[in-house]
């Protein structure tokens, strides 16, 4: 590693060039290798990435390491620092406050835009969802809550039909998903977060747009409300 390069805990050996990424130029793959790792917390927030040290792990030279960095800074995962290479970017208190703003946002136009569209089949996997969290908060199995909660949330998504809100809001859940457990911290209560998705789920299945949003916005509030008052120092990744 080249003196002042910056530490990285990247993966040795190539960019992988198979699957999904095998009809992406070079610098594509470098940014959906490293935008991986970043968001898996392979790479958390800190880890300094510099070019030198980069181009000799993933066996690239410098210019896709370059576009790809360009790329993830205008993402928000990492920060250009001149001269210093870039470094793996950190919510701060304000900034994960504002993103929670938005995803309030676009969740509840995504409830309000899915409700007169949803099919039986979709409101009985709704029900199967919050049954199977209450199981998980039952058995203390975090990683499987939130693997539910996240299945319970993206379905009014994808059934919004707005093929444009769905890709900010898996954009902006990506991001914000390095900090599940923070966000767990922020609610406080997860037998609390189902008895929410139980009201919600209910407004649903009674054809109430309105008041599903109403609900689904209080409930995204909650974390927020805990954020207005904290500290940057507080609102650090936990995995």
């Amino acid at each position: 590693m080249a003196a002042g390069d910056g530490a990285i805990a990247a993966r040795p050996g190539p960019v992988p060039v198979t699957g999904p990424l095998e009809n992406l130029t070079l610098w594509e793959r470098v940014h959906f290798h490293l935008r991986d790792e970043i968001l898996a917390n392979r790479l958390p927030p800190g880890t300094v990435l510099g070019e030198v040290a980069l181009s000799e792990s993933l066996g690239v030279s410098r210019g896709p390491i370059r576009e790809a960095l360009g790329r993830l800074a205008a993402e928000g995962l990492v920060t250009v620092r001149p001269r210093r290479g870039a470094v793996v970017s950190a919510l701060s208190a304000e900034e994960f406050l504002e993103a929670y703003q938005v995803r309030e946002a676009l969740e509840t136009q995504a409830i309000r835009l899915a409700v007169p569209r949803l099919s039986a089949e979709d409101v009985t996997r709704l029900e199967r969802l919050v049954e199977r969290q209450s199981e998980c908060v039952s058995r203390s199995d975090v990683d499987r809550f939130f693997q539910h909660n996240a299945a319970f949330h993206e379905l009014f998504v994808d059934a919004s039909g707005n093929r444009t809100l769905a890709e900010m809001y898996r954009q902006l859940m990506a991001h914000m998903g390095r900090y599940r457990m923070r966000s767990l911290a922020l609610r406080g209560s997860l037998r609390r977060s189902v008895s929410e998705h139980r009201a919600i789920l209910r407004a649903v299945r009674a054809g109430d747009a309105e008041r599903a949003a109403r609900l689904l916005g209080d409930h995204i509030r909650v974390p927020q409300r805990r954020l207005e008052t904290a500290s940057d120092e507080e609102v650090v990744l936990t995995r």
